[in-house]
């Protein structure tokens, strides 16, 4: 299950430890009430807000302290982010039902995403701002979705999680587990063997696809802003999608009508993950999170192959 790191701190919040506090609560709702049912629940959750500001911080004071390389960074978030949302979980399950495990994912080097920064982090800024830190930082800035200018940093795709063999002994022993957050701590094989951090934020849909199929999950849902995916978004043709087969989420895709920075990469990473073997991949809310897990028909979007959509109908 991936949850976003903008579920964790909204629209117009600042990211106070109240307001994540608060939504994490929110976001142990629908996860304690699947783990009552017997669920073996894995979930990835993003920092793309919290780790910008983290490195905001960094930067502010780095006449007093050390700046430390992004890597580290999303190993702090993945820490803080982790144990805000096992608390939330541990608050409706009990103490210890939760783990949150520091998770390093190995990446490529050679990814063409090193050299074209595509992830936002951060919060949004005036176009004045953006591009007076970018003069003064050296960052890569972009418009973002119509809400503002935002910071851009590589976002190389996840190869494998380095500690898969631990997750799936958590989840056995019936825990709920926190890994691979922030898209997991990016680090890479370098000649000598030996494997380091590398400056990356990895998307953490696509960890979360990665992570799904190394532990042999069946169902992966992804959590956003919206309770479906919208063809023609924007548009006076705009219409909810609940089902769509792989080919056709993959010509939709292709066709730009899913763009890298909203809904895109949640796209191609339930296509990754049905590629892979997964039953069913599921984009939609948490507050809808229940009824999409039960099946409920025209409840968020169904991605998965003809006829598995057909049993969800019926």
């Amino acid at each position: 299950m991936a949850v976003g790191g903008n579920a964790l701190t909204g629209e117009g919040q600042s990211g106070t430890y109240p307001e994540i506090a608060a939504n994490a609560a929110v976001t142990a709702v629908p996860l304690a009430g699947l783990r009552d049912q017997g669920w073996q629940i894995a979930v990835v959750h993003g920092n793309g807000p919290q780790v910008g500001n983290l490195s905001m911080q960094q930067d502010a004071a780095e006449h007093d302290v050390p700046v430390q390389p992004l890597h580290q960074l999303c190993a702090m978030t993945q820490g803080q982010l982790g144990s805000v949302l096992a608390r939330a979980i541990d608050d409706r399950c009990g103490p210890g039902t939760a783990v949150a495990l520091v998770t390093h994912v190995r990446v490529d080097l050679q990814d063409p995403a090193f050299a074209q920064p595509t992830k936002p982090i951060g919060p949004f800024l005036s176009e004045h701002q953006a591009l007076e830190l970018a003069a003064a930082r050296g960052w890569t800035v972009v418009e973002d979705s119509g809400r503002g200018h935002r910071r851009v940093v590589a976002s190389p795709r996840p190869l494998e999680v380095l500690e898969v063999g631990a997750v799936r002994t958590l989840l056995d022993a019936g825990h709920v587990v926190l890994a691979a957050g922030g898209g997991g701590v990016a680090v890479a094989v370098h000649d000598d063997g030996s494997v380091r951090g590398a400056d990356a934020v990895i998307d953490k849909d696509h960890a979360s696809a990665l992570l799904a199929t190394a532990v042999g999950a069946t169902e992966l849902y992804l959590l956003t802003g919206v309770d479906c995916v919208q063809l023609d978004f924007g548009t006076p043709r705009q219409r909810p999608a609940h089902h769509l087969t792989p080919e056709e989420a993959a010509r939709h895709l292709h066709d730009g009508q899913f763009p890298p920075g909203s809904m895109g990469p949640k796209i191609v990473a339930a296509l990754r993950f049905l590629q892979d073997g997964g039953h069913r991949a599921i984009i939609t809310s948490a507050e809808l999170l229940a009824d999409a897990a039960a099946g409920k028909p025209d409840v968020g979007t169904t991605i998965a192959l003809p006829q598995a959509l057909a049993g969800q109908a019926s």
